[in-house]
């Protein structure tokens, strides 16, 4: 298991098996791997599919660690415009945006940092964007058992924008809320206010 410095920062050797399919592809897609501007692209594709795919290997519990804190705060607590990458695993496109994530504690808070680290292992996956936010939020509410936990991901996926429909305006809003925030009106219109919805 790879730890939370890796997770940020080490980029791995490019894997020969996913290189050497890279360099299939582009010949099936009637290109010339060995010609000057493709030569690298099998090593630097394999690389940064690794890149973009990393979070299946890293544990969400394990980047929050030991940044959990006993603390008597009981108000809501909202990380938002946490930048978001993934790959549609339907396409194995990107699609990007924003995450707000808020929590209400009950006895017990993270770092904030934690909260953005745990969005990006889960999205440095294969990915849909609603199992995405669904899985940001549950490990929250696992982590911490709060009073309530809310994820909103806000997306542009270049497979809508750049093929199919092709509708480069179109955003996905996608939205988790758990505990209280999914029973108590006054607490879900607050995290909508807090995140300028």
């Amino acid at each position: 298991m790879r730890d939370e410095s890796d997770f940020a920062t080490v980029e791995a050797p490019a894997s020969p098996e996913i290189a050497d399919l890279v360099r299939r592809l582009l010949v099936e897609l009637g290109e010339d791997p060995e010609r000057a501007g493709l030569a690298d692209t099998p090593d630097r594709a394999a690389r940064a599919f690794q890149f973009f795919t990393h979070g299946t290997h890293v544990d969400p519990f394990e980047v929050v660690g030991r940044a959990i804190f006993e603390e008597d705060y009981n108000e809501m607590v909202v990380v938002r415009d946490i930048e978001l990458y993934s790959l549609c695993e339907h396409h194995l496109l990107p699609f990007f945006g924003k995450c707000h994530i808020a929590y209400l504690p009950q006895g017990r808070i993270v770092g904030v940092s934690k909260l953005a680290r745990l969005a990006d292992v889960y999205a440095r996956r294969l990915q849909v964007q609603e199992r995405l936010t669904t899985q940001i939020a549950e490990a929250i509410e696992t982590i911490l058992q709060p009073k309530g936990v809310a994820v909103q991901i806000e997306a542009r996926h270049l497979c809508m924008m750049m093929r199919g429909v092709e509708k480069q305006n179109s955003l996905v809003v996608t939205d988790c809320l758990l505990g209280r925030f999914r029973s108590d009106p006054r607490t879900r219109g607050e995290f909508f206010s807090v995140i300028g919805k």
